[in-house]
């Protein structure tokens, strides 16, 4: 007889280490015709919203001596908020996302899916050609399907990557299952837990007003770009937590992309390799309780935030660290974004269904997903922080999401999402901000006595100060 898997909730909920007798507390409810594809996509968003709910309500009742509070996932807001970057609006204009240089090009064996949002990316891209920085994407698109369609994808994929560039051949789940960077990601557990110190508990020292969010008093830097961590450290602002985003001056964010991921957050520009930069971080670390970061491994190791190094210089923190690719592999240290690794994964090719050309999910459910995830793995690290103490860090990757989603959770009984469709006017808001008025996504992450929403609208790239806002 064949065996049951667990919900997604369930297994989602048993890697984060929490514990089993919580899990009644969570129902779900909504519409059918939601995320609609052949893999369980809707199964995950329900699962990763769920987890981090009741991460927060956890957190909520220790730090209060409450009891654990109900949540009810609506599936609905799931869904609207798992593609929130389509349904932003700046004063009415959509934000630029695809740029024509991120798409699929057929090769010689099959296809490659290339990533030139970055202006940086898009001139690595072009320089394997030979071609200028500043060739026009008319020229540029030509130039780049006549020389991809003779060639090999993965010849492709290393020429591009040597240059610093991105570009992912397509392969099927076995390909990329029976790969060296496949199998070393299989090899890790969905979320990953360490304890890196023995520093002290904290207890309820930090509990600031009543009633009190989970994350109310807890200070937290975001050093992640771009979906997955900007969506997990937007949840700990909507939870009460005061975060500042840092990024560097030579490789800004999309100010359209923080237009969605920055609510409740405030940014800041630091050149953490200059003087001045490495001492506004060492300042605004003595201060933190947690700090997210979402570059490749290795990549912000010479500025002395390795897990261990952070751990160090502030014991008792909370380090949460999400890569593309996992933190081990001949893939570890390269870049990537959920719409390649859906590509390598295989995931564009179970999506294909019968098609020739690849497919993709109905939202970039890796990015979005991973979010929710690290958001509760940071909560449930401060939940059991507040009892045994210890810097904690925890780790996640998309392309182990991607095997979750791929493998592990409980496949759909038919194509998932076929139902009726909705509409989701319900579950989007308008909020005036420096950057004009916004049409966005509500949270999805409810539970009782938690938040409506954000304390503050997303503002411009850079324009803070690096200061936390209290002492």
């Amino acid at each position: 007889m064949a065996m049951t898997r667990k919900s997604g909730t369930e297994q989602a909920w048993t890697a984060l280490g929490g514990g089993p007798a919580l899990l009644d507390r969570v129902g779900a409810d909504g519409p059918g015709g939601l995320l609609p594809s052949r893999l369980p996509v809707r199964e995950l968003a329900r699962s990763t919203v769920a987890v981090c709910s009741l991460a927060a309500a956890e957190l909520a009742a220790r730090r209060t001596g409450r009891p654990v509070g109900r949540v009810r996932v609506d599936e609905a807001a799931v869904a609207t908020a798992f593609v929130s970057e389509r349904h932003l609006r700046i004063d009415g204009r959509a934000p630029v996302t695809f740029a024509p240089l991120s798409r699929f090009w057929p090769c010689a064996d099959g296809w490659v899916r290339t990533h030139a949002n970055y202006p940086h990316h898009r001139s690595r891209l072009l320089g394997t050609l030979g071609l200028a920085p500043d060739t026009p994407d008319g020229p540029a698109v030509e130039a780049v399907a006549a020389s991809f369609a003779g060639r090999r994808g993965e010849e492709i994929e290393r020429t591009v990557y040597a240059a610093g560039g991105l570009a992912v051949a397509a392969r099927t789940p076995g390909q990329w299952a029976a790969g060296p960077q496949g199998a070393s990601v299989a090899a890790t557990g969905l979320v990953g837990r360490e304890r890196l110190d023995d520093a002290p508990a904290r207890g309820s020292a930090a509990l600031t007003g009543d009633p009190l969010l989970p994350a109310a008093g807890v200070r937290v830097l975001d050093l992640s770009r771009v979906i997955a961590g900007p969506v997990a450290t937007r949840t700990l602002a909507l939870l009460g937590a005061d975060v500042l985003r840092i990024d560097p001056p030579r490789f800004p964010e999309s100010q359209d992309a923080h237009a969605d991921t920055g609510f409740g957050k405030r940014s800041v520009e630091l050149d953490l390799a200059a003087p001045a930069g490495a001492a506004a971080l060492d300042r605004l670390l003595s201060g933190a309780d947690v700090v997210v970061t979402g570059y490749r491994p290795g990549a912000l190791d010479r500025f002395g935030l390795t897990p261990g190094e952070l751990a160090a210089r502030r014991p008792g923190v909370v380090v949460a660290r999400l890569s593309a690719w996992g933190t081990a592999g001949p893939w570890a240290g390269r870049r990537g974004f959920d719409s390649l690794v859906q590509v390598a994964t295989g995931i564009a090719a179970v999506e294909a269904g019968d098609g020739e050309r690849p497919g993709a999910l109905p939202a970039q459910a890796l990015d979005h997903g991973t979010g929710y995830l690290l958001a509760a793995a940071v909560l449930r690290a401060l939940t059991e922080q507040h009892d045994t103490g210890g810097s904690r860090l925890v780790t996640l990757s998309l392309a182990r999401t991607a095997a979750w989603l791929l493998g592990e959770l409980p496949a759909p009984a038919a194509r998932e999402g076929t139902g009726a469709a909705y509409e989701p006017e319900r579950w989007l808001t308008e909020t005036g901000s420096p950057l004009g008025r916004l049409r966005h996504a509500v949270s999805p992450v409810a539970f009782e006595g938690g938040p409506a929403g954000w304390s503050r609208p997303p503002g411009r790239l850079g324009a803070d100060t690096a200061d936390w806002l209290t002492d």
